[in-house]
């Protein structure tokens, strides 16, 4: 089984985020990356197919040089291979034309792509890979086995868990519980010396139109400063939460 994973790098949670050029682009500057948590969710099954399986896993970015970090770790975690599409991720539409176009020529069986990023949660990339490539997808994944070409999952729903049954090659966006946090892999230096002798291949990107543009970016309000009422003034925490709060 070929298994491609589609890893976006993000900023970590951690970082200070700011923005330049009249808010319409993000300031990179002291900003740390990582893999997308949700992509990580995903490389950590498809490590698991490959160690019960035999399963290749190949990843993938669509990005600049500076994303090559993100990659390498990925290889470290025990990724046989990576492919760096050589190209900004200005939308998810480009985005995804990108990546059918390595899917379509690698061949790949399953394709796990987290269900979002941690930057723009656009949602979009998976199933727009599986509308061009008319593939079959399953988002919201929290529970994947595969049996030859018979695929069972199980997908958080509105209140539950839905159990699906469906078929090879797939698309699945993936989340947290397709594997444990306590199950995802740390690189350690063996790992992290083997990944510098692993592929690292890199592609130019096919012709894709960019239909959306940020045209601003907006930071939440900082939050007012807290008011602290004695437990015996009632009249006064009722007042509060009448007037200003206005949640009475």
């Amino acid at each position: 089984m070929k298994i491609l994973v589609c890893i976006s790098h993000v900023p970590d949670t951690t970082s200070k985020i700011n923005f330049t050029n009249g808010d319409s682009e993000f300031d990179t500057n002291g900003v740390q990356y990582v893999i997308n948590p949700n992509d990580e969710f995903g490389l950590t099954r498809a490590i698991w197919f490959q160690e019960q399986q035999g399963a290749n896993v190949t990843v993938v970015n669509v990005g600049g040089p500076d994303t090559e970090p993100t990659l390498r770790k990925a290889l470290a975690i025990g990724a046989n291979e990576a492919i760096r599409v050589n190209a900004n991720p200005t939308d998810g539409f480009f985005v995804a034309k990108q990546l059918a176009e390595v899917i379509k020529n690698g061949g790949y069986d399953l394709v796990i792509a987290g269900k979002e990023s941690l930057d723009y949660n656009g949602g979009m990339v998976p199933g727009m890979i599986a509308g061009i490539l008319g593939y079959n997808f399953l988002n919201s994944c929290t529970g994947l086995t595969v049996d030859g070409n018979s695929v069972k999952a199980i997908r958080e729903i509105d209140g539950g868990k839905e159990t699906v049954g469906t078929a090879l090659p797939l698309i699945i966006g993936a989340q947290k519980g397709l594997v444990e946090e306590k199950d995802l892999r740390i690189p350690n230096m063996r790992g992290i010396m083997t990944a510098r002798t692993k592929a690292l291949t890199i592609l130019e990107p096919v012709d894709a139109a960019v239909n959306t543009k940020a045209v601003k970016f907006e930071k939440p309000a900082p939050k007012s400063a807290v008011k602290l009422v004695s437990a015996d003034n009632l009249d006064e925490l009722i007042n509060l939460l009448h007037s200003e709060a206005k949640v009475i």
